[in-house]
């Protein structure tokens, strides 16, 4: 195993996988080798399926404005998008974990503000169209177990833990599920 080891005012502790490091404040930053490739993919693969939600908005536009709660649902998919690559840029810079988890913190409030914009369009078009309850209950509830992991891993953050970034991490993996389903409801479901 690879491991060397320095303290002065700053210090650093490398291991083979893990670095840790302590600035002159004294606090912590973490870096992993795992994180780093992890937030590389996410950043990446983000950016491509927002690329994907903008083409199927611009191809089904008419008929997504036809429908009240599509419009919000779009706009939702794609700040959710955005959320996953503005959080996986900020992971990305030397920075405190508590920074990091101010950054997410706040970029995932906002997100789940619109998620919530959006549950309220699903539900005035349930009463207003007559859509099935059961549609708007899923609705709400994808929306919801999206941005809430990011939430929990910036209150986390910004407590220096860093299981922080598994909870970070397993919302961007419900994220990317359920864009992938969101994309398809733009693409297709949207010409039956």
């Amino acid at each position: 195993m690879n491991e060397s080891l320095r303290f002065r005012s700053t210090g650093t502790i490398r291991t083979s996988s893990l670095l840790l490091s302590f600035g002159a404040s004294g606090r912590s930053t973490y870096t992993s080798r795992m994180w780093i490739d992890f937030f590389v993919a996410a950043a990446g693969a983000s950016a491509a399926l927002a690329g994907l939600v903008f083409v199927a908005l611009s191809v089904n536009i008419r008929r997504i404005l036809e429908h009240q709660h599509l419009p919000s649902r779009a706009g939702s998919t794609i700040a959710t998008l955005i959320l996953i690559l503005v959080s996986s840029m900020a992971a990305l810079i030397h920075q405190e974990m508590v920074a990091l988890g101010v950054e997410i913190l706040v970029l995932s409030i906002c997100c789940w503000m619109l998620q919530i914009w959006s549950m309220v369009q699903a539900i005035r078009a349930q009463s207003a169209l007559g859509r099935p309850v059961s549609e708007t209950i899923v609705a709400t509830t994808i929306g919801q177990l999206q941005v809430l992991p990011f939430i929990a891993g910036g209150i986390l953050l910004t407590r220096s833990d860093p299981n922080g970034m598994y909870w970070v991490a397993g919302g961007v993996i419900a994220i990317f599920i359920f864009s992938v389903l969101n994309a398809w409801v733009l693409l297709v479901e949207i010409l039956r």
